[in-house]
């Protein structure tokens, strides 16, 4: 190690708002994130996949090297966002993982990831025992994840108050990063006086103590303003040098230790800033090669450099509020801009009827989990076992642990329910549902939704229903979109609500269309079917069956008859019944079958009136998915006939727009709209199948887009298909003779792509040709024909890897 007392750290708070349905707990299709099935998805490809593999460029922007830039900076994820991305994207989740324990080796030991307050509650405005409670989830799940306990957690928008550091300094927590306007006062560890500081005047380049009332401690990091915001919003992310420049400027070059670190959305570096990933890379790069200056991170400079100082915090102050917090709680001026007129007042009734929600379910849960638990806020501390591990055996292990007693099934579905209305009572806080500018916005949605799931908990382990007094509270609540927050929620919110009836709903009508309906997923709910039969006439389907729906949360389940009919188009029709005896089942499904046969489909549809009733189901019941995959595929069927119809007139044609064309007449438009249609479905097509490619068709469309001068089309799906194929295509490349062949077929392909001019991204396709080429040179080549070596040198070419 050097002997420079000189020390740069830059933070990443990497997080999403939640965007799940609150009932099913997935991220359903979100259009404004596509080509990408959802902002999730989208934000992931652009930043916190990137992160794990950033490239470093030469001064031909050719790749000269690779790196984690996790494993460089001081990072936390949310737990919500890790959740999704450990199912949604792996290999990113374990680069994730990887990179803390690369900083370990890197930084004395020291690992880089922080954890974060689980929910992402504004702990100032949360009662004492949410507190402790989204702390130790947050470090539950950083330990489950990390394998390790951590040293530091991010409050959420750094929110802070005396209480809160208590309750980090109860739970082992070292320190904790704030903003530098949350600084009151300081002064050298010993000396009685206190320096009171002007705004925002703290030097955010030394550790700083904070004594607590309790007696305990914890280490306070207020991080450098001026350069947090110039990542933000000043294009520091322009260029790394510079980036580094800035980081490194504000030393005082002396004996005194110092640190020099920033606090940034993790989004930054990739998604708010196109590349911004490679700007940081190359300035952690910048930094590395310099002998004065050495990066770490909050653990390890504690441990090198113990404060010196103490400090005294503003109480109810955060980094996202100049106001304190009162963001998530008032009118208080803050907002995310461009609605001029608009009002905020409906964050104060929204967080006093939260509030008193909260509060109406305390003595619930005290008095129903009483009878179950040996001490029923100790268990839901506990409870984020269950949440990380939603498997028998992690309820069973709960149960014997908390329980007063072993628990027949009616008892473990009612502590299941009454333990998810403590959760819901806690995500429905999320500080997201305050940021915004109106009580109708997505986001507010997402918190109110799980304010409706504990409500519906809180009515079933207690029979009490809170729902009229929760409307005429939330009736108070301004809108400047509509009436009133009631009347948002009454349109936004109670749509979305499941519950088993509405699976069962689901499972009938998506069974008509699935090749395999029992290996349909189904969210957080399980179908076993019974009986399951499916008949076609034609266009026409039935479907028919009796299947048992259980959730996987609490294990409640109801068992459901159904009848499904689809007539073609988007027109469903379904019944379904939760008490028909099997006797009436088999003769209602007899009578059905046969009527189907016939076909009378309006005696198939009076029949299942006189079992079911009046009352039914179609289409759009479906959840939002399913719906579109259903839609899809009846869409399809559509645009099949329209493309035979355009390919007729360009294969028929075409001779003639041949000659048309080349006497200089313009081509009329509808035989230039067969072109663009027919020409742009072969170039999808060509980037979708996974066998080998086929360099002639690929020749061909070449040809025929610079003859006809024809646009593309959807872009910004045929990129993401192009970097897949390319991508698939490098990773099985091998040395063998028949692989020289795929390799000089790529190369030929990547040629073609570039006479197109398509933007394509290659940065997975150049991560693994990079990694790919340390591996040949580490072995020096040996065995591998010049040949092959030539074209792979071409490669890197043609995807801007520097050899």
């Amino acid at each position: 190690m050097s002997f420079s007392n000189k020390y740069v750290c830059v933070h990443g708070h990497f997080y999403q708002p939640p965007r799940e349905n609150g009932w099913l707990e997935v991220v359903e299709l979100q259009d404004s994130a596509a080509p990408f099935h959802d902002w999730n998805e989208r934000i992931n490809f652009e930043c916190y996949a990137p992160n794990t593999a950033a490239r470093i460029l030469d001064d031909q922007q050719r790749i000269a090297n690779i790196i984690n830039n996790y494993a460089y900076i001081s990072y936390n994820f949310g737990p919500t966002l890790l959740s999704w991305m450990e199912k949604a994207d792996p290999e990113t989740y374990a680069g994730i993982l990887a990179a803390d324990r690369l900083s370990m080796e890197r930084f004395g030991g020291h690992g880089s990831a922080m954890a974060q307050v689980h929910s992402h509650l504004i702990l100032p405005l949360a009662n004492r025992r949410d507190k402790e409670t989204q702390v130790k989830w947050g470090i539950s799940d950083f330990e489950y994840r990390y394998g390790r306990k951590p040293e530091g957690i991010w409050l959420a928008e750094t929110a802070v108050d005396t209480e809160t550091l208590e309750v980090l300094a109860e739970n082992g927590i070292t320190f904790t990063i704030l903003a530098p306007r949350q600084a009151k006062a300081i002064r050298p560890i010993g000396d009685k006086d206190w320096i009171d500081l002007p705004h925002d005047s703290v030097d955010p380049r030394r550790p700083y103590l904070c004594q607590l009332p309790s007696g305990k401690k914890i280490n306070l990091f207020f991080y450098h303003g001026e350069v947090s915001q110039a990542v933000a919003f000043e294009r520091l992310l322009n260029d790394g040098k510079a980036f580094a420049r800035r980081l490194t400027g504000s030393f005082d070059f002396n004996e005194t230790p110092q640190l020099l670190h920033i606090a940034t959305d993790g989004e930054s570096y990739g998604h708010h800033h196109s590349r911004g990933e490679m700007a940081l890379a190359d300035c952690l790069h910048e930094i590395i090669q310099r002998e004065d200056v050495e990066l770490t991170n909050y653990g390890q400079y504690l441990e090198m450099f113990p404060p010196e100082w103490e400090a005294q915090i503003w109480e109810n102050s955060s980094w996202s509020c100049v106001h304190g917090v009162e963001r998530w709680r008032s009118n208080c001026g803050c907002n995310s801009g461009g609605r001029p007129g608009w009002t905020q007042a409906w964050r104060k009734p929204l967080r006093d009827t939260l509030n008193w929600l909260r509060d109406e379910l305390i003595p619930i849960y005290e008095k129903e989990g009483g009878k179950l638990l040996k001490d029923p806020w100790e268990a839901r501390n506990g409870y984020i076992e269950v949440i990380l591990r939603r498997k028998n055996k992690s309820i069973r292990n709960f149960i014997e642990t908390y329980a007063k007693k072993p628990l027949e099934n009616d008892e473990k579905i009612q502590l299941l329910r009454l333990m998810e209305m403590q959760r819901q009572a806690m995500l429905m806080f999320t500080s997201c549902g305050w940021f915004f500018d109106e009580i109708s916005g997505l986001e507010t949605n997402q918190i109110l939704q799980y304010a409706n799931r504990a409500l519906h908990y809180a009515q079933q382990v207690s029979g009490i229903s809170f729902h009229q007094e929760f409307l005429d509270r939330l009736s108070e609540a301004p809108s400047n979109v509509y009436e009133n927050g009631a009347v948002s929620y009454m349109e936004n919110v109670i749509p979305a609500r499941v519950d088993l009836e509405r699976v069962g709903m689901h499972f009938a009508a998506a069974s008509l269309f699935e090749e395999r309906p029992e290996e349909l997923e189904l969210f957080n709910y399980i179908a076993e079917s019974e009986i399951l039969d499916r008949y076609h006439a034609g266009m026409q389907r039935l479907a028919i069956g009796r299947t048992t729906v259980r959730s996987r949360i609490t294990h409640s389940e109801k068992r459901f008859s159904f009848a499904v009919l689809y007539l073609g188009q988007q027109n469903i029709i379904g019944s379904i019944s939760t008490n028909m005896p099997r006797k009436e089942f088999d003769a209602m499904s007899q009578g059905i079958v046969e009527a189907f046969a016939t076909p009378n489909l309006g005696e198939v549809i009076g029949l299942m009136q006189q079992h079911f009733g009046g009352e039914k189901y179609s289409i759009w019941h479906l959840f939002r998915d399913e719906k579109r995959k259903i839609l899809n595929q009846i869409i399809q069927l559509s645009l099949n006939k329209a493309e035979n119809d355009f390919r007729d007139i360009y294969n028929v044609n075409y001779q003639l727009m041949t000659g048309i064309a080349n006497i200089g007449m313009p081509i009329p438009n509808a035989y230039q709209s067969a072109l663009e249609f027919v020409l742009n479905r072969d170039l999808q097509a060509f980037f979708s199948k996974s066998n080998r490619f086929n360099l002639r068709e690929i020749q061909r469309l070449v040809s025929e887009f610079k003859k006809w001068n024809v646009r593309i089309t959807q872009q910004d799906s045929l990129h993401l298909r192009i970097n897949e194929r390319v991508f698939e295509a490098i990773s099985s490349l091998n040395t063998s003779e028949e692989g020289l062949q795929d390799l000089r077929l790529l190369n030929s392909v990547l040629e073609c792509i570039a006479k197109l001019e398509l933007a394509a991204e290659f940065w997975k396709s150049q991560n693994h040709y990079f990694f790919l080429l340390q591996k040949y040179r580490g072995i020096d080549w040996e065995g591998i024909s010049k040949e092959w070596k030539e074209a792979f040198v071409h490669l890197g070419e043609l995807i801007w890897v520097k050899n």
